[in-house]
């Protein structure tokens, strides 16, 4: 199998892929729609990522390609229903992600706060004269409400960690029932209801045409001036021009954002804003979990090709 990967991987998982395959890696640009088309006719397996478009348009010739074992839980960016059709098998690499991704939450979520970016910026510029009793005065993290938008994998670890770690109470809104949660927490079946309950609200549903502006003015109108927003989950879940305008009028408090609407672009409304903590889509950036999520496409790649159904199939 003549197997292309989109982007470089790290050391460990890069030569686990060409120990198993004839594998060519391309550098760390996207691919454009005619770039994923052409791959699609040129290889037999892809292992593609984040920002590689794999539109509806790129099946619609025929394919040579059987698979694409994206590297990523979230997989927004391939048509899954035109592979399926063009009978390419789509897989991801969910679980792996899990706890880094967690863990950038709880940073957005201390950082924002408690005004920590806006703090080191003043440092670093040389501003900041000196403690006093009023200075950089921000949010107390212990104790308060967060709001979980999600509780799938990523929104229960969080939703953990928030209640064993800081003791906060949990609420959150879920699509389907969840029950059977090791910790305790109520599920409020109106997200505006269950905004209007949270003290900080982290939004971590899968992205896609589903979850597209799921958080837009009302609902920051819902969270309130006394409200934070963290978003860890995909950039255009959040409504990005409201969030601007939210956090410029005061409407909430402040928001903690590690992915964008329009990645790489970040608006400079939002750069200016004092009340932002923007982080470059660290989530799951960490060598050991971006090591697994390699080896767990790689896992996908093989299961396919001994004829194996994939573990992590999803059309």
């Amino acid at each position: 199998m003549r197997l292309l990967v989109t982007r470089p991987m790290t050391d460990r998982a890069s030569q686990a892929i060409r120990d198993r395959f004839d594998a060519t890696f391309r550098d760390n640009t996207p691919m454009s729609e005619s770039q994923a088309a052409q791959a699609l006719r040129d290889y037999d397996a892809i292992i593609p990522t984040l920002g590689d478009a794999f539109t509806a348009a790129t099946f619609a010739q025929p394919v040579r390609c059987r698979i694409l074992a994206n590297f990523g839980a979230g997989y927004n960016h391939i048509d899954v229903a035109a592979a399926a059709a063009a009978g390419v098998v789509v897989t991801n690499t969910p679980g792996v992600v899990t706890d880094a991704t967690a863990d950038i939450a709880l940073t957005l979520i201390l950082m924002t706060l408690r005004r920590a970016s806006e703090g080191e910026r003043i440092l670093r510029a040389g501003q900041w004269q000196g403690w006093n009793p009023t200075q950089l005065l921000g949010g107390q993290v212990s104790g308060r409400t967060v709001g979980i938008v999600g509780m799938g994998r990523i929104g229960k670890a969080i939703a953990r960690r928030c209640h064993f770690g800081f003791g906060m109470d949990v609420v959150f809104f879920n699509r389907s029932s969840v029950a059977g949660l090791e910790f305790p927490a109520r599920q409020i079946p109106d997200l505006d209801g269950m905004l209007e309950q949270a003290d900080v609200a982290v939004v971590a549903v899968p992205g896609g045409a589903g979850t597209r502006h799921l958080i837009g003015a009302r609902q920051m109108a819902a969270l309130g001036p006394q409200g934070y927003l963290v978003n860890i989950a995909r950039g255009d879940v959040v409504d990005e021009a409201a969030l601007i305008q939210a956090l410029n009028a005061g409407q909430i408090a402040g928001a903690g954002l590690d992915v964008y609407e329009r990645e790489p672009l970040v608006p400079q409304a939002l750069l200016g804003a004092p009340n932002a903590t923007l982080l470059p889509h660290l989530g799951t950036a960490t060598d050991d979990t971006r090591t697994a999520m390699g080896l767990r496409a790689l896992d996908n790649l093989t299961a396919f090709a001994e004829g194996r159904d994939p573990h992590d199939r999803v059309n």
